[in-house]
């Protein structure tokens, strides 16, 4: 029925839409006014109200806006120029829609435990991303939140001046709101800096649960979140940067962007975004790696900072990598895990390189690997294939002149996208490292001394360092076997660089024909005894 001319004009006195406040009936569209909804106010009477994201006047009755929202003072940019505007937004506390937040500002949509949506506080990483050889801060590095996979979970944050950053890192959260137990990683680069983590030095985790709460957020900040970059061996040498986005349907996080030759490598953020620094002049092929995601591509010419560089997706099906795994002379129960290097990142003096997320055997989780592995979704290009990686108490056998000790190399696509290897992998029991980088890296101000687990059957050990950049900085290929004694020490000899990282590694070795032959039984972990010198 047509409302008359009368009622338009004077709808209070006939039954029109009602303004804000007014009773209203939820089954007929037209109670309220146009773009106010009909919803239980406080005391369950239905009432027109504004309906959440919505513009509403501030100062007015706070029950003006859907319930349990309020009205919100914004600041908007309208026609360039900043408003202060009021809308209707959620408080702390409520349940939301991840899709249509309307969360009010400096909240977060989180996910609970139980898989529902609250509105609550962010988690937020604060740090500095500074030089290793003074402590200055770096600006305009980037900074990316890893979770344990890895795969980006954040955008980019851009160091300022001083080289602080924020990162706002998503999280599920417990029935208060506050983070449960989730660990992540930080991955920092900037133009003239060695990319952490790279080389030697691995991440350490950052647990979500040693966040504080503060009126801003809950908040990780002290040395754990600070991103150490450790300075280009020649930084007079000509540079150049390569950027783009992953474009495809998916996850576009955490993808392994690396420009060949020369490996050099970024990840992508949430939003595929990603930026390689230290690439030196020249025609390259840039490609991208992650698990279940087969990208094209792209052709960067980059004689000077080169934007636009984009991988979309497209080519062939995905290839399945297959293998077994031999563990002998270690502990019961040994199981450890197989992981894929992209072949163009992999450092022969460190034996490792970038792996990209989930080309791993498992995928997630603890290792568990001990016989079969296969690892699914595996896009085109060439790979290492590394076992007992990750720390574990394994090695890889280090007796190359055994069938399954070898570094193993396969390129993909091959003829059928299932792929096995031949050959078992060798696995052992290592060295456990004592000191210094049992655990992370250990600072020192003085020449450490090199500390590890005997090996009972050894006649002597062979003990080499790195700096982070790969050079040799110092050796002793004859180490004294000890007898009755739980570890073996030897006092370093080389240089101390300030802000320098370094690794030392031992290999335990058994001599026969008069010491005219010479193998090696065991080896300290891949990633272990690091240590670094203090500004």
């Amino acid at each position: 029925m047509r409302r008359s001319v009368c009622c338009l004009l004077i709808l209070s006195a006939c039954g029109g839409p009602a303004d804000i406040g007014g009773a209203c009936d939820p089954a007929d569209a037209e109670s309220c006014l146009v773009d106010l909804v009909c919803a239980p106010d406080a005391a369950g009477e239905n009432t027109c109200q504004v309906p959440l994201g919505a513009l509403c006047e501030l100062g007015r009755d706070p029950t003006s806006c859907v319930a349990p929202s309020a009205c919100v003072e914004v600041t908007e940019t309208v026609d360039g120029e900043d408003q202060i505007v009021g809308r209707c937004y959620l408080p702390e506390g409520a349940t939301c829609d991840p899709t249509d937040a309307f969360c009010s500002p400096g909240l977060r949509c989180a996910e609970l435990s139980d898989g529902t949506h609250q509105c609550h506080l962010p988690l937020l990483f604060r740090g500095r991303v500074l030089d290793s050889t003074d402590e200055s801060g770096i600006a305009d590095a980037l900074v990316i939140g890893l979770d344990d996979r890895p795969v980006a979970v954040t955008d980019v944050a851009t160091s300022g001046p001083d080289g602080s950053y924020e990162l706002d890192v998503p999280v599920v959260r417990d029935a208060d709101g506050a983070p449960i137990d989730t660990n992540f990683t930080l991955r920092g680069s900037a133009d003239g800096y060695q990319t952490f983590p790279g080389g030697i030095r691995t991440a350490i985790p950052i647990n979500s649960t040693q966040a504080t709460r503060t009126d801003t957020g809950w908040v990780v900040e002290g040395t754990n979140t600070d991103v150490v970059l450790i300075p280009l061996e020649d930084l007079a040498a000509p540079r150049v940067s390569i950027s783009g986005h992953v474009v495809a349907a998916g996850d576009v996080g955490g993808v392994l962007v690396v420009a060949e030759p020369g490996g050099h490598s970024a990840l992508s953020d949430v939003n595929g975004a990603y930026t390689i620094f230290n690439v030196t002049p020249g025609d390259y092929e840039v490609r991208g790696y992650a698990a279940d995601l087969q990208l094209m591509p792209a052709s960067a010419s980059a004689s000077v900072d080169l934007e636009g560089v984009d991988l979309v997706e497209g080519g062939g099906p995905l290839s399945t990598l297959s293998g077994s795994i031999n563990i002998v002379n270690a502990f019961g129960g040994a199981v450890t895990s197989v992981v894929l290097v992209v072949q163009s990142t992999f450092s022969d003096t460190f034996g490792r390189g970038e792996v990209p997320p989930g080309l791993r055997a498992p995928r997630t989780g603890p290792v568990s690997v001990s016989g079969g592995w296969t690892i699914s979704g595996v896009p085109d290009g060439s790979y290492v294939v590394l076992a007992a990686f990750e720390n574990d108490r394994l090695v890889r056998d280090p007796d190359q002149l055994i069938a399954g000790t070898s570094v193993v190399t396969v390129d993909l696509p091959q003829a059928t996208p299932d792929v096995t290897l031949s050959d078992a992998f060798k696995v052992t029991e290592a060295l456990a490292v004592v000191s210094p980088g049992a655990e992370r890296p250990d600072m020192v101000s003085s020449a450490p001394t090199l500390e590890w687990a005997d090996d009972s059957s050894e006649d002597h050990y062979e003990v080499v360092v790195y700096d982070a950049f790969g050079n040799l900085a110092w050796e002793d290929p004859m180490v004294p076997g000890v007898s009755g004694a739980a570890s073996v020490s030897v006092m370093y000899g080389g240089p101390l660089e300030p802000g320098m990282f370094y690794q030392f590694r031992a290999t335990s070795i058994r001599t026969t024909g008069g010491g005219r032959t010479r193998t090696p039984i065991s080896a300290t972990e891949d990633l272990l005894g690091v240590f670094f010198v203090a500004p």
